[in-house]
């Protein structure tokens, strides 16, 4: 995770030079809160990886040593049929329509989405972790 926190590093800086520079010549203010805006998403996503990495320490794929086997074993479970994440892909559609054509679409589409989201989140509530 240290390398990938420093290479998001990197793109914030590149962020920030390009920003100053854009707010020195340009002074246009959409562009500028969009440089804005890159440079603290990226800014967040480097303190995010290098507070992973002090927290969990070198991962295998960091070390010149690594192997292949150090990161095997169980991962998590997955669904393997669910309707749920169509549902809610459906949700997002129709509110997405919704705000093109009216707000009574969106509602619709609200229902339909919170019901996918519950669908998601409720399906294995009483399965047994192994």
């Amino acid at each position: 995770m240290k390398s990938e926190a420093y290479l998001f590093a990197g793109v914030a800086v590149f962020f920030l030079l390009t920003d100053v520079a854009y707010i020195w010549f340009a002074r246009e203010p959409a562009g500028i809160a969009a440089l804005t805006v890159s440079c603290f998403m990226s800014s967040v996503i480097a303190f995010f990886c290098l507070i992973n990495h002090q927290r969990k320490g070198e991962r295998p794929e960091d070390r010149p040593t690594g192997e292949i086997h150090e990161r095997s074993g169980h991962v998590d479970f997955f669904p393997p049929h669910s309707r749920n994440p169509v549902v809610t892909a459906a949700g997002v559609t129709i509110c997405a329509v919704g705000v093109v054509y009216g707000f009574w679409l969106f509602m619709i589409g609200v229902g339909v989405l919170a019901i996918g989201l519950l669908g998601m989140v409720l399906e294995y509530v009483g399965r047994e972790s192994d």
